[in-house]
């Protein structure tokens, strides 16, 4: 069953209209002036509005513009007993869902009024998943360190300047630019990501900036690059620290003078793309070692964003573990858990090396594995830590028979926590162990190491 509203100062109009909406199940008022309807139209907030153009006073054609300026989404159909073009393309213009001219016809009447319940079942449907998606990039906490970031993410968001955002693995550099880009006049534009450390160096020219047929080997067709994709939104480089310096070059070139070139092509397309960066290197100490150009850097670093780490705003730890367990529950289906005061206290007083992104995986974890309805101290100990209350090495490892498989163990759950500290970045890791890269490797293969999100 709809609301629907019905605003004609015939009141054979209004009568007939009703009827036969009511008729179909539906609840309906009727107001015999635009005024009237303007009065009813808050309090009722129908879900599709019949309105005539020609009213003493105030005319149709201004009351939808009132209309839509009080809900902008609101489905009004206009009615017409003169309907012409020109006023069924005013209609239009101010946002009216339909035109019909008098005398009404039944079935028209009908096709319209499903025809326009169905868009805003749609419309429901598509703000519902649209809160669904902003639940999932919901920037959550009240420490000043996140207050004062977003307070300067909403100064920022509305101009086109440049934002590097920087802040270690896992703070959620990829939710402030998603916040940037949602607050600003690109929201409804795309909103391209690219991580520059997960594609090889030999294609990420290719996947910036496109190519042509032909252009190398496997080039089979034109292909549009993340710069051209993004035109008129926004372009997220994720990890540009990780870009090659030839890659910089021509990123350079693209900010400067608003043009690409795919590879292999000849003809530079111009592009309008608002670029955001983000990166968990000092960028300044890259430079330094001659693996970032100081001029890209300039151009991009127009506008700093420091995401701190979690151990630095623990306050908000406890908004997170309910923003995180709600999400489990919902997305994840996951049983509905309480949590003890004693375990939130544990989850508070960690370091979490992996930041948010890894309480998030810590939580869903807990949610999955916790042997009770409340997560208790214990499971945290348990699950989280991995040691026995007040012991400094993993019951695990202790347990272990002999003094060989202590070592393995002790080195196994020393790597696996490394590599979960670099965000699995063996590079990184290898380069902070002083090990070479190919004996990580195999000990990764060895102990069958596997990242777990």
């Amino acid at each position: 069953m709809a609301r629907i509203l019905v605003v004609d100062d015939e009141q054979g109009i209004r009568h007939v209209l009703a009827q036969l909406l009511e008729y179909e199940d539906h609840e309906v008022r009727a107001a015999g002036s635009a005024g009237e309807a303007l009065t009813i139209f808050p309090e009722f907030q129908p879900d599709l509005t019949f309105m005539d153009v020609k009213m003493a006073r105030m005319d149709g054609l201004e009351a939808l513009t009132r209309i839509r300026e009080i809900d902008p989404a609101a489905l009004v159909v206009m009615i017409s007993g003169h309907g012409t073009i020109e006023t069924a393309v005013e209609a239009t213009r101010r946002g009216a869902y339909d035109f019909l001219e008098k005398p009404l016809d039944t079935d028209r009447i009908l096709l319209v009024l499903r025809n326009a319940l169905h868009q805003r079942g749609l419309l429901a449907e598509n703000a519902r998943l649209r809160g669904e998606v902003e639940g999932r990039h919901q920037i959550v906490g009240k420490s000043f360190a996140i207050r004062q970031l977003l307070e300067r993410v909403e100064r920022v968001a509305p101009t086109d300047a440049r934002v590097l955002v920087t802040g270690e693995n896992g703070t959620g550099k990829e939710l402030i630019a998603r916040a940037v880009h949602r607050l600003s006049p690109r929201a409804n534009a795309p909103f391209i990501e690219v991580n520059c450390a997960a594609i090889p160096t030999e294609l990420i020219e290719s996947e910036l900036f496109g190519h042509v047929k032909g252009s190398f080997t496997g080039a089979i067709e034109d292909r549009a690059g993340k710069f051209e994709l993004a035109h008129g939104g926004t372009l997220f480089l994720d990890e540009i620290g990780d870009m090659s310096l030839a890659a910089q070059a021509k990123v350079l070139r693209a900010l400067q003078e608003g043009l690409v070139t795919r590879v292999g092509g000849a003809k530079p397309a111009r592009v309008d793309v608002r670029v955001l960066a983000a990166t968990n290197k000092d960028l300044e100490e890259e430079i330094r070692g001659g693996r970032f150009r100081e001029d890209l850097f300039y151009r991009l670093n127009v506008i700093p964003l420091h995401v701190p780490p979690l151990r630095e705003r623990r306050e908000d730890i406890p908004l997170l573990v309910q923003h995180f367990m709600a999400l489990g529950t919902r997305e994840g289906a996951l049983r509905p858990r309480a949590l003890a005061p004693e375990a939130m206290d544990r989850l508070q007083r960690l370091d979490w090396p992996g930041n948010v992104r890894e309480l998030r995986n810590t939580i869903e974890r807990l949610l999955i594995l916790a042997a009770r309805d409340t997560i208790t101290a214990d499971d945290v100990d348990l699950l989280v830590t991995g040691q026995a209350r007040g012991g400094g090495i993993s019951s695990d490892i202790l347990g272990s028979r002999t003094f060989a498989e202590f070592k393995e163990a002790a080195e196994r759950a020393f790597i696996l926590q490394k590599l979960r500290e670099n965000d699995w970045n063996v590079s990184e890791t290898a380069r902070i162990l002083d090990m070479p890269r190919s004996n990580l490797y195999k000990k990764i293969e060895r102990y069958e190491l596997v990242r777990e999100d």
